[in-house]
């Protein structure tokens, strides 16, 4: 153990010296800094995550070292976080601090293992589809932590693993429809039966963290002496999953069924009272600690990583998407149709291969089907309507811009990614995006795959040669926002709207709004979409959404009844999210394509949808100039109610709203916790006063969920 002295922290920057050196630095009035070296080991990356680094003369903070403790303390004296371990070890950091059993964690960004409580919970931050990482935390207790690593990171991680033995036991199999970054395709999938054997020392609560072994999964199950912990499949599932289990002492007989070349790997920790970031390649432990309310956390960490531009307002009404629209023309016979249907649409989405026979991302449309991009967007903006389009990171090799980018040397070697690490790269990736697409009068931009797909970064180098694919694993989806944003200011466009489906922290000053990514359709993977977004905006990270109804979809999606139970409460939720958004893959999702009833139901959502926009409107001011979140975990405003925290589903939207969305099939009444408030709270569609601090159990119908009004 490297042996610290004994320092305190009062209005002046601090570094101690020993084996290792331990500087903290107060970068805002609540909020210090803290970083752990050892030796003379450099690191030439920039600090891409902050804007704001001086250190400010006025401070509330005190902070004390002995030893490898670090324990900070509020303006009032009170100990709010103490940083048991800072260690450096071939490369690697490792930061653990105490974590009380009273204590609930919030944030990380967006994972599908339904966890909304991260307390223990053993996670891989890795960037793919579906799963963004993002390694901010904010505590039950009045602080929140920023762990500032560019690479993979391990939350919480195990000391004991066992890998899975493939047997000779057979699973089902399936064809499926996938999408890929070559388009769409068919794939058959077989499930094996992998087993193996684990041996627990103590009874307790443990950290479980399945490894499929490949860059993505397809299916998500783990089975322990006969009862199932973890069970989710997806067409595209994050490699790792995670669950807390209760498990005795003895030996426990574990089976998992899975795609027959995945090689699995079960990770086991017994939970401690202490949370833990560890990052394999790393030159310091890097932190920052933020003390206050959830509201006063997230404002200064924007603060210091940059402040969320102000959102179009037009971006905050229903945005029409489907896979695919094929034409101007089907594009604007849609468009009229909305029109037609009394239902007020913002955004119409053109995904993917508009782009045709000029190769993936050509920046260019096909004529044939789009032979007037420019009229396109004229004859939007005359129906108050905006165009967003999808733009890739991906430039085939064979169009024009592929050919300049190889002949440049600028794409990330052995992939189809545009190098945004090298400066000269992504200049020249903007100066095609400018000159090929801004003048046609498109209003947003769909940044696509910015993960990038399939973990690509790892085993490579970038920005010619300068770094390894493992120390910026995890950024990528800032450089590629950063360029755009920034492309688009420089040529006099006030407030770009960028929507993405990776991000990193300091995303947000690029104006991007994040959403889940191909998710699919069912009961669970709703229930943790929800979760997965309340997990973004505990990590300061105000715009998200989903692809409401799922992006994959039932192949009988328009006449089967319960696919259309579910699809509704999807976009019932959805109006009570950042961003009104319905997708799905090969999809015409137009609501008079579900029937009569379904129309109706959702031609009223949309409609709730534009008579809140005074309401969403005042609140997107506040993100912008106060760094408020509209998305709110009930931590938020309610961080002293113990039974508000452990309600995953129900969120405030705003300051007035609480949404409870219902997550379960065939109810006629929902059960709701309305959180400790004085005044109590009202139903937002039948205006009975309910008191608060109690369960409440009101009716619903297909058309409606739960919405309170606080009082």
């Amino acid at each position: 153990m490297k042996r610290i002295i004994l320092a305190v922290l009062l209005g002046m920057s601090l570094s101690v010296q020993a084996e290792g050196q331990l500087t903290v630095k107060k970068v805002a009035r609540n909020a210090v800094r803290i970083q752990y070296t050892e030796g003379s080991v450099t690191n030439d990356l920039p600090d891409w995550i902050y804007v704001k680094q001086d250190e400010v003369a006025n401070s509330d903070l005190k902070v004390e070292t002995k030893g490898q403790r670090l324990t900070v303390k509020d303006k009032n004296g009170k100990t709010v976080f103490t940083a048991t371990r800072h260690q450096l070890a071939n490369g690697e950091a490792t930061l653990a601090f105490a974590s009380p059993k009273d204590e609930y964690l919030f944030g990380l960004g967006q994972f599908q293992d339904g966890y909304s409580n991260v307390r223990g919970l053993s996670r891989r931050l890795t960037q793919v589809n579906t799963q963004i990482s993002l390694p901010m935390l904010i505590s039950s207790k009045g602080y929140g932590i920023l762990w500032n690593n560019y690479g993979l990171t391990d939350f919480n991680p195990c000391s004991q693993s066992v890998a899975l033995v493939k047997s000779n036991k057979a699973g089902e199999s399936e064809e499926v429809n996938v999408t890929t970054t070559e388009g769409g395709r068919r794939e058959r999938r077989e499930r094996h039966i992998f087993e193996a054997t684990i041996d627990i020392a103590k009874t307790g609560d443990y950290a479980l963290l399945l490894d499929v072994g490949q860059v993505m999964a397809r299916r998500h199950n783990l089975v322990i002496d006969g009862e199932t912990v973890i069970d989710a499949q997806n067409l595209w599932l994050p490699p790792t999953t995670s669950v807390i289990v209760n498990l005795k002492k003895g030996r426990h007989a574990v089976t998992a069924e899975l795609t027959g070349d995945d090689k699995p790997v079960l990770y086991y920790n017994n939970v401690k009272d202490e949370t833990v970031f560890r990052s394999p390649v790393a030159t310091a432990v890097d932190y920052t600690v933020f003390v206050g309310s959830p509201d006063e956390i997230i404002a200064t960490y924007r603060e210091l990583t940059g402040p969320c531009p102000q959102i179009p307002t037009w971006a905050l009404g229903y945005i029409h998407c489907r896979e695919r629209f094929h034409s101007s023309e089907e594009i604007l016979q849609t468009a009229n149709r909305f029109r037609q249907e009394g239902m007020p649409v913002s955004v119409m989405v053109q995904d993917w291969q508009y782009w045709g026979k000029y190769g993936w991302n050509a920046m260019r449309f096909d004529e044939e089907f789009y032979p007037d991009p420019k009229a396109l967007t004229d004859s939007l903006h005359k129906m108050n309507m905006h165009l967003m389009l999808s733009v890739w990171s991906k430039i085939d090799k064979n169009s024009e811009v592929g050919k300049q980018m190889m002949a440049d040397n600028y794409y990330i070697p052995g992939t189809d990614w545009i190098d945004f690490f090298n400066p000269e790269a992504a200049a020249s990736y903007w100066k095609n995006f400018a000159e090929r697409l801004v003048p046609l009068g498109i209003d947003a931009w769909w940044q696509d795959a910015t993960e990038p797909e399939n973990d690509d970064l790892v085993g490579r180098r970038v920005n010619n040669g300068r770094w390894s694919g493992e120390q910026v694993r995890n950024v990528y989806p800032l450089m590629v926002n950063k360029t755009v944003f920034e492309g688009l200011r420089s040529v006099g466009v006030e407030q770009p709207m960028i929507l993405t489906r990776c991000g990193f922290p300091g995303i947000q000053r690029y104006g991007s709004a994040l959403w889940s990514g191909d998710v699919g359709n069912d009961w669970e993977t709703f229930r943790r979409q929800i979760v997965a977004g309340l997990g973004v905006q505990a990590a300061g990270i105000p715009w998200w959404t989903y692809d409401a109804g799922g992006f994959f979809r039932p192949g009988d999606q328009y006449t089967n009844q319960e696919y259309i139970e579910r699809m509704l409460r999807w976009i019932e939720t959805s109006v009570y999210l950042p961003l009104m958004r319905v997708h799905g893959y090969m999809s015409n999702t137009e609501p008079w394509n579900y029937g009569a009833e379904a129309q109706a139901i959702i031609a009223e959502c949309i409609r709730e949808r534009e008579q809140l926009r005074p309401y969403l409107e005042e609140c997107a001011r506040r993100v912008a100039e106060e760094g408020y979140t509209l998305m709110r975990p009930l931590v938020f405003d309610f961080a002293d109610d113990p039974v508000a925290l452990q309600q995953k589903y129900e969120y405030m939207f705003g300051p007035e709203l609480l949404i409870s969305p219902v997550t379960e099939p065939g109810v006629t009444e929902w059960h709701t916790y309305l959180p400790k408030n004085a005044k109590g709270w009202r139903d937002k569609r039948t205006g009975q006063h309910y008191d608060g601090g109690q369960f409440v159990t009101t009716s619903v119908d297909k058309a409606h969920i739960p919405v309170f009004v606080k009082e």
